[in-house]
């Protein structure tokens, strides 16, 4: 297959090893893209023959009525992705039931062959290594163990990165949880752990189902005696989810 994308990547030092000399490659992404967003595209540069507001019609019913076989516990291979319900948790006993208070019920994505056969046609460009005084590299919700992905109401929340550790008098300081809606900003008393590779959260009370991206903002520049003089913010590049 010929090559007809192009990924570009920035290199920051991997947080989550001992190894000084190691780096992680992210992609550089402008934007996420919305259903509508992919249907416009679909229309104006892949010719399609219906329109778009037509094309998201359809999709939007067809990912409302995967969620219900889903829910009803049947795994869907849409032949892109892969789709599937998921238990995790520990059972102490084959007498015990589900309890949402150690267990958790959430849907698996993977990739599908078809998806995974576009990737003949992508190339990868390393950009360089990226300005990274401050980064996030990764999140686990502590009660799941996701990674990367969900979110525990009330539970505590591992932000692993560079340079995040909370410090200065700017009112703007501190961690965030962003979306149309708005932005919640955790409480003070709730940064558990304030470190610069690592902040450990208590999850504000966050509605179910929604979808939330990450931000720190902090002073913080690598020495606590000379603070930046403004804030900086970094914003995690994956949505999640809360649970």
């Amino acid at each position: 297959m010929n090559t007809l994308h192009n990924i570009k990547c920035y290199l920051y030092d991997n947080v989550l090893t001992e190894n000084p000399n190691d780096y992680i490659a992210r992609v550089s992404s402008e934007r996420s893209l919305t259903v509508q967003d992919v249907c416009t595209s679909a229309v104006t540069r892949g010719g399609a023959d219906i329109s778009a507001a037509a094309m998201e019609h359809a999709v939007n019913l067809f990912f409302k009525e995967m969620a219900y076989n889903l829910c009803d516990g049947f795994s869907v291979n849409t032949g892109w992705f892969m789709a599937s319900a998921h238990v995790r948790g520990v059972f102490e006993s084959p007498e015990e039931t589900f309890d949402k208070g150690k267990h958790t019920l959430s849907f698996d994505f993977t990739q599908g062959s078809l998806l995974r056969r576009e990737l003949e046609a992508v190339t990868v460009e390393i950009l360089g290594i990226a300005d990274s005084a401050l980064s996030i590299a990764q999140v686990t919700d502590v009660k799941t163990g996701s990674v990367n992905d969900l979110l525990t109401p009330n539970r505590n929340l591992k932000i692993a990165g560079s340079k995040l550790k909370i410090a200065g008098d700017n009112p703007a300081n501190g961690v965030y949880f962003v979306n149309a809606a708005g932005r919640i900003k955790v409480d003070a008393t709730d940064i558990v752990t304030n470190n610069p590779s690592e902040l450990i959260i208590v999850i504000p009370a966050l509605p179910p189902g929604a979808l939330y991206q990450l931000e720190v903002t902090t002073q913080y520049g690598g020495n606590t005696k000379q603070l930046l003089k403004e804030p900086r913010t970094a914003v995690f590049n994956r949505d999640l989810t809360v649970g």
